[in-house]
C-alpha cells in the first residue's frame, strides 16, 4: 500500500512515533502500517479496543463521555486518540471508531465513523457517513480514511 509506505518514510525522517487506537477497524490501520519493512522504527504500537471497557480501561476513555455521546462520537474519537498519546512513548496517535454494519439508528446510521488525530499540541476530529456499502467496505474506507490523515499530517508538519 503506496499511502502506508510514504508514511513510513516520512515519519522515519522526521522522527516521528505513531500509535494507533482503533474500534471498528480493529488493528486494520496497524496493520497496513506495519506491513511495510522498516514499520518498527517508527510504529510504537496499536490499541484495539473494541468494546467500550476497552475505551476505557486501555486508553482512559471517560465513562461519562461514552453515556452522553456514545461510542461512535468525535468526543469518543478525541478521548481515544488523547489516551493512545498518554499511553505510549509517542508524537502522533489516530483512533477510529463506528459502526461498520450492519445495523445502527436513524441518528447513528451503519457507515457513520469517527477518526481522532493527536499530537502534543493539539486533537482533530472527524466525523464521516461512508453510507451502507457493507461492514468490509466501511471498514475498509476507515482505514484508508485514518491513513490519510496521518499522511497529511506528516506532509504538512515541519
Amino acid at each position: 500500500m503506496r499511502i502506508a509506505t510514504e508514511i513510513i518514510k516520512i515519519a522515519k525522517k522526521k522522527g516521528i512515533m505513531i500509535a494507533t487506537a482503533e474500534s471498528c477497524t480493529a488493528g486494520m490501520v496497524a496493520t497496513a502500517l506495519t506491513d511495510i519493512p522498516g514499520s518498527s522504527n517508527v510504529i510504537d504500537r496499536g490499541y484495539v479496543t473494541y468494546s467500550d471497557d476497552a475505551k476505557t480501561e486501555m486508553l482512559g476513555v471517560l465513562s461519562t463521555t461514552l453515556a452522553s455521546h456514545g461510542a461512535v462520537s468525535e468526543q469518543v474519537a478525541a478521548e481515544m486518540a488523547i489516551g493512545a498519546l498518554t499511553q505510549a512513548p509517542v508524537h502522533l496517535t489516530v483512533s477510529v471508531t463506528g459502526i461498520a454494519g450492519p445495523g445502527g439508528s436513524q441518528f447513528k446510521p451503519e457507515g457513520l465513523v469517527c477518526f481522532g488525530l493527536a499530537n502534543a499540541q493539539h486533537v482533530k476530529t472527524k466525523l464521516i457517513n461512508f453510507g451502507s456499502i457493507g461492514r468490509e467496505q466501511v471498514r475498509l474506507e476507515a482505514r484508508n480514511y485514518a491513513l490519510s490523515m496521518i499522511y497529511k499530517f506528516l506532509t504538512e508538519v515541519q
